[in-house]
């Protein structure tokens, strides 16, 4: 008598995470997910993990997520896994400033953003 299930907002070979308030800039963050779009997930877990960008750290969890959704709420292979698509928002962004020359005021704009990656399972082309 319940009420029925939520229909999947990905496909049957799909696993999506999501990461928000992340502390930096949805352009600097792009630079990152860039990096990764369209990669093996373990090529693109290499290459966050020696990546010198701070933000890449938060995105490797991120990624980690996916897979791990993919493995145990969808029942994919974590080893056929490709990183579908991943983008970025903006989300708030905090506004301070600080006291300057002639009593003006300089704004200081601390964005912050928000991630989704999509991860979809291929079968290898032998």
């Amino acid at each position: 008598m319940g009420k029925d299930n939520n229909p999947r907002r990905v496909a049957e070979n799909e696993a999506m995470a999501k990461s928000r308030m992340l502390r930096t800039s949805p352009q600097k963050l792009n630079l990152v997910a860039a990096m990764i779009r369209g990669k093996p997930v373990n090529k693109a877990l290499t290459d966050l993990t020696f990546s010198k960008k701070r933000i890449a750290g938060d995105v490797k969890k991120c990624l980690q997520s996916a897979i791990a959704n993919a493995e145990n709420n969808h029942g994919l292979d974590v080893d056929e896994l490709v990183v579908a698509e991943a983008w970025v928002g903006k989300n708030l962004v905090m506004k301070r400033g600080r006291p300057r020359a002639r009593g003006r005021f300089g704004r200081i704009l601390k964005p912050f953003s928000e991630l989704t990656i999509k991860v979809r399972q291929v079968e290898e082309q032998a």
